[in-house]
């Protein structure tokens, strides 16, 4: 009950929620500026495969399209927002892209220490800056099952988008910009991460009904 009270609290209340939108909104940008800007970037891929390559801001997108659900309901209880089988889709999805790649970060980031820590110049956002925005992430994916639901179809759904996404990444070489070459390791790891985020996704939603 305390969870809920803590999300009714913030994304029942109509200020609280739209800031919240705003700012994911303000970071979706600021993460495709980076994409645009890596190397490879998004200039160089069909439209059609951004979200496989800009995992971040994908993940921002999905949340903010989750969130902005709870708007109709406003002035009502958040638990009771009216959910059906796209909704479950979407709020899953959200939730698995938002643990994944907040997880993923903090991964890819500590395998070379020695390339990232550092309390000075630019190191203070390539690797504090970066671990905490991205923790925000998981932040925000823990409060999607208080709302949301979930069905087998939607968890497999996922699931096979993950490696998709994975396949693309690290098959094509199109993972997240790094300053080192990821190699089996960090491959291993995402695809073990992706494994990890739909099963928690199962574990912590509510099936939307009993045929899921």
């Amino acid at each position: 009950m305390d969870a809920e009270r803590t999300v009714q609290a913030y994304l029942g209340h109509g200020p609280r929620l739209v800031l919240l939108l705003v700012a994911n909104g303000l970071a979706f940008l600021v993460g495709v500026s980076f994409y645009v800007h890596s190397d490879p970037s998004l200039r160089e891929l069909p439209t059609l495969l951004y979200p496989l390559f800009a995992d971040s801001p994908a993940a921002l997108a999905l949340v903010t399209l989750s969130l902005a659900t709870l708007l109709p309901n406003l002035g009502g209880r958040v638990t009771e927002t009216p959910q059906n089988r796209p909704l479950a889709y979407l709020h899953t999805l959200a939730f698995v892209w938002l643990v994944k790649f907040g997880l993923w970060t903090v991964v890819a980031l500590n395998l070379r220490p020695d390339l990232y820590v550092g309390f000075a110049g630019a190191a203070l956002w390539d690797y504090w800056g970066i671990m905490l925005t991205h923790a925000g992430f998981v932040i925000e994916a823990i409060v999607l099952p208080v709302f949301g639901r979930t069905t087998r179809g939607a968890l497999a759904v996922s699931l096979v988008a993950l490696l998709v996404n994975d396949a693309f990444d690290y098959g094509l070489g199109y993972h997240p910009p790094l300053k080192y070459d990821p190699g089996v390791p960090l491959a291993a790891l995402s695809v073990g991460l992706s494994v990890v985020a739909v099963g928690l996704a199962s574990r912590t939603f509510r099936r939307l009904d009993a045929d899921g």
